[in-house]
């Protein structure tokens, strides 16, 4: 054990075989560690005490980031063969918009909830360089993945699932945390630009995400229930819609004072006539992914990593209703995002303590075993990290 009087050369390295098998998959739990602040600094009710553990969340998750990143770089030195392997593996490429959206949410979090410790000044610095950042990589990879998915992997409509959507709704975080940033910029020229270019950021997201998403209903209805450790990637739909209902609520608040008046007052329309339909989709949604779940685990689903999907989502529709609460006066928005509140926290409870659970124990990052001969009513870890 490390003691704290340990001077940092005298620390334990890392051993490089350690990471060969650590996905981009894994920076879900910088996602859904620092949506736990941004969405709970948006809710209406506030108790006493609450915002320090928000602050205290949003740490965590760039502590989160900041390992991972480090990780992450070992894995690429020492395994490049494991890493291009991912790039071309149609399961695993996709979530590199993993990495754009860990950025992007701990960049939003800085200014959200974090400058209450770093101050105001180094959290628009530290937004503003992990914005920069993710935005490009979540453009690259809104580009890169599904050139790669019609070029070399070569999937079969069959295979769709949830994850596909990953790298696509990767520009739609940017396009939600940008006008953070837009009260900082100077008045004028650049504060519209930005402004606009999260709009446009918006649409890209938005119309991709259009086209994916037929593809993924209509697998799941004419090929079945998806395999039990994909089951909770369901929820992953639930992270563009919460996610752009975010946005044009954003719009609305910044553009005031930095678009003209007509402009100003369309976002303002925009978000009540596109946030309210939306919301209601993310509902219906929010109850068929549940009851696929409910029916996976009473077949036996495992904990793995895809339980991740349970956090980032569902807090994107808890900062989208506490938009729509804002915008439209309404008490029932507010109580929805606070239930949703809720729902995120245990969530993000049971998902992290069976990670710790797994790391600990070697499962997690362990190689995946190969597949029994015959079927096994036991199976061991899959490829996305399951344990049983």
């Amino acid at each position: 054990m490390v003691t704290a009087a340990q001077p940092l050369y005298a620390l334990p390295r890392v051993p490089a075989g350690a990471v060969r098998h650590l996905g981009p998959n894994w920076y879900a739990t910088v996602m859904g560690t620092a949506i736990l602040a941004t969405a709970g600094a948006a809710l209406p009710a506030r108790p006493p005490g609450l915002r320090p553990l928000l602050t205290a969340c949003w740490a965590l998750a760039l502590v989160l980031l900041l390992a991972l990143l480090g990780a992450r770089a070992l894995h690429w030195r020492h395994h490049r063969d494991q890493a291009r392997a991912h790039l071309l593996d149609p399961a695993t490429a996709p979530f590199y918009g993993c990495l754009a959206m860990a950025l992007l949410a701990v960049g939003g979090g800085a200014l959200t909830v974090g400058r209450d410790w770093i101050g105001v000044r180094a959290a628009v610095a530290l937004d503003a360089v992990l914005f920069t950042v993710g935005t490009a990589v979540a453009l690259t990879a809104a580009v890169a993945v599904p050139y790669l998915m019609a070029v070399r992997h070569r999937v079969r409509a069959c295979q769709a699932t949830p994850v596909w959507l990953l790298p696509l709704v990767a520009p739609m975080v940017s396009a939600a945390l940008g006008p953070l940033l837009v009260p900082y910029l100077p008045a004028g020229q650049p504060r519209q630009t930005l402004l606009l270019a999260c709009f446009a950021l918006f649409g890209l997201s938005l119309l991709a995400t259009l086209v994916m998403l037929p593809v993924v209903f209509a697998r799941l209805l004419t090929g079945g229930p998806l395999p039990l450790v994909l089951t909770p990637t369901l929820f992953l739909v639930l992270g563009p819609l919460g996610q752009s209902t975010t946005a044009v609520g954003k719009y609305a608040e910044a553009a005031p004072g930095v678009l003209p008046g007509p402009d100003s007052r369309g976002f303002a329309a925009l978000a009540v006539l596109y946030g309210v339909p939306v919301m209601g989709f993310a509902l219906l949604w929010l109850c068929l992914a549940t009851a696929h779940v409910v029916r996976a685990r009473r077949h036996g689903m495992g904990f793995a990593m895809t339980w991740w999907a349970f956090t980032f989502p569902v807090g994107t529709c808890v900062t989208g209703a506490a938009a729509l609460a804002r915008h439209t006066g309404l008490v029932a928005y507010d109580v929805l995002a606070c239930a949703l509140y809720v729902v995120l926290v245990a969530a993000w409870a049971v998902a992290a303590t069976h990670t710790v659970r797994g790391l600990l124990s070697g499962e997690l990052l362990a190689a995946p075993r190969p597949a029994p001969s015959a079927p096994r009513r036991v199976t061991g870890r899959t490829t996305s990290g399951a344990v049983r």
